[in-house]
């Protein structure tokens, strides 16, 4: 039997559940951050976790860069033939919550290589390009976390909650393990992922008639 059609979960329940995850975590990291500061929250899970971590993450984090809708597409579309439109609808979206506003609104958010940190303290992976410029939101948790909550939404169960929670935890992670960004920004593209969503699913109910 296929994992994603495997110890199956009412639809309302996986999805909500993964909502709730999704916003936990952004409420946490926004409270984090007014308590103990942007910067130290950011220097705090920035932390050196050793050679491992370092190759672990560097290419981890590539599984939240925009090619991986490519794959997701071939199967999640091609092999278990879920809506296609939906999928497309959702990452339009993504993208427009997250690119707008960090190259519109908040432009001149730095990263924490340019935002005044002491570079002595902030942990940088050899041979990862670190960027200075449009910080908030993260992109890349951006896609991670729609990616999330698409597929729970999908494929409502257990296992698909829990494999998919994961991957968006460490994308999400592993963008302030590679100095790139701040808990602040990890929250933010969380957000957008939530908003991204939550559109997606009123279109495809009210002008696709398709169920919840």
């Amino acid at each position: 039997m296929s994992i994603l059609n495997s110890t199956k979960i009412p639809l309302n329940v996986s999805y909500k559940l993964a909502q709730g995850i999704a916003l936990l975590i952004a409420f946490t990291l926004l409270l984090l951050s007014y308590i103990f500061g942007r910067d130290g929250l950011f220097l705090y899970f920035n932390a050196n976790l050793g050679p491992f971590a370092d190759t672990f993450f560097s290419y981890f984090t590539h599984l939240a860069d925009g090619w991986i809708l490519i794959p997701y597409l071939i199967i999640i579309v091609g092999v278990y033939k879920k809506d296609l439109l939906f999928i497309v609808i959702n990452f339009i979206f993504s993208t427009l919550l997250t690119q707008i506003p960090k190259q519109l609104i908040w432009s001149n958010i730095n990263r924490p290589i340019a935002s005044g940190i002491d570079l002595s303290k902030i942990h940088i992976v050899k041979g990862v390009d670190v960027y200075s410029f449009n910080s908030f939101p993260s992109g890349h948790t951006a896609t991670a976390f729609t990616l999330f909550l698409i597929t729970v939404y999908l494929f409502p169960n257990k296992k698909v909650l829990l494999g998919a929670g994961l991957y968006a935890i460490l994308c999400g992670y592993s963008r302030i393990y590679l100095g790139q960004h701040f808990p602040l920004d990890i929250a933010g593209g969380i957000i957008a992922a939530l908003l991204s969503v939550a559109l997606s699913i009123l279109i495809r109910k009210n002008l696709f008639k398709k169920p919840f």
